[in-house]
C-alpha cells in the first residue's frame, strides 16, 4: 500500500502527479496533480492505492472522498487527439501532466512524477518509479485521473455507441478493434496507434486500387 513517506522527505507543497490514457485507440491522454497542503486527512488513506488495483465502485469513492474531504487542492490536464498526433503520446503525457500542475492554486514546491519521465516544470520534480504504488499524493492523482478520463469516454460513448467506451474507455479490446474494422474510425480515434493506423492504410490501400 502506498504511504506519505517520500513526500515527508520534501518541505513546502508536494504534489503527486499520474497520467491515464497513454495506450488507449481513442480519446484524449488525462493527467492529475494533487497536493495535500496540510498533510493527509483522516481516513483517506485506506481508500488510495494504484488507480489499476481498485475497482471502479473503489476508485469511484476514493474520487468523491478526494473532492469531499476540503483539503486536497487537484488540478487536471489533458492533451488532445490532435495533439498525440502531432507531438506524439509521450509529449502529449508530459503535456498534460504540465497543464495539471498548472491548474493548481499554488505552484508546488516540489513535483513527484510516476515513472521515469519528468516534464518541463517551473518548479523542482522527483521521478518515482511505480509512484502509484509508493506515494499516497501519486495514487490520489492516479484515481482522479482515472475517473475523469473514463466519464469523459463514457460521456462521448452516448454519442457514438458504437465503439463500447463506457466499457473500454478507449482501449484495444477485441470488440473496440472488430467495431473499427465494422464501422470506420471517429475523430476522437488516434490515427498513429495500433488497430487505427492499420484501418487508415488499409483503406488507403483500397482506394488506391480503385
Amino acid at each position: 500500500m502506498p504511504d506519505y513517506l517520500i513526500e515527508s522527505e520534501h518541505s513546502g507543497r508536494v504534489a503527486g502527479v499520474d497520467e491515464v490514457g497513454r495506450g488507449p485507440l481513442a480519446g484524449p491522454v488525462v493527467a492529475a496533480a494533487v497536493v495535500f497542503p496540510n498533510g493527509l486527512p483522516n481516513g483517506l488513506a485506506e481508500l488510495l492505492d494504484d488507480s489499476k488495483k481498485l475497482t471502479v465502485e473503489q476508485r469511484n469513492r476514493a474520487y468523491v472522498a478526494l473532492l469531499a474531504c476540503g483539503s486536497a487542492e487537484i488540478g487536471v490536464g489533458a492533451a488532445s487527439v490532435a495533439e498525440i498526433s502531432r507531438i506524439n503520446i509521450l509529449q502529449a503525457s508530459m503535456l498534460a501532466m504540465c497543464r495539471a500542475v498548472g491548474r493548481l492554486p499554488v505552484l508546488p514546491d516540489m513535483v513527484l512524477v510516476d515513472g521515469n519521465k519528468a516534464p518541463l516544470l517551473p518548479c523542482p520534480v522527483r521521478c518515482v518509479i511505480g509512484g502509484d504504488a509508493l506515494c499516497l499524493s501519486i495514487a490520489a492523482a492516479s484515481i482522479v485521473a482515472k475517473v475523469v478520463r473514463d466519464r469523459a469516454m463514457a460521456r462521448l460513448s452516448i454519442r457514438l455507441p458504437l465503439y463500447g467506451w463506457h466499457a473500454n474507455a478507449g482501449y484495444g479490446t477485441a470488440a473496440h478493434r472488430a467495431a473499427i474494422a465494422l464501422h470506420g474510425i471517429s475523430r476522437h480515434h488516434r490515427p498513429t496507434f495500433g488497430a487505427v493506423r492499420l484501418h487508415l492504410a488499409a483503406a488507403e490501400l483500397a482506394a488506391g486500387d480503385d
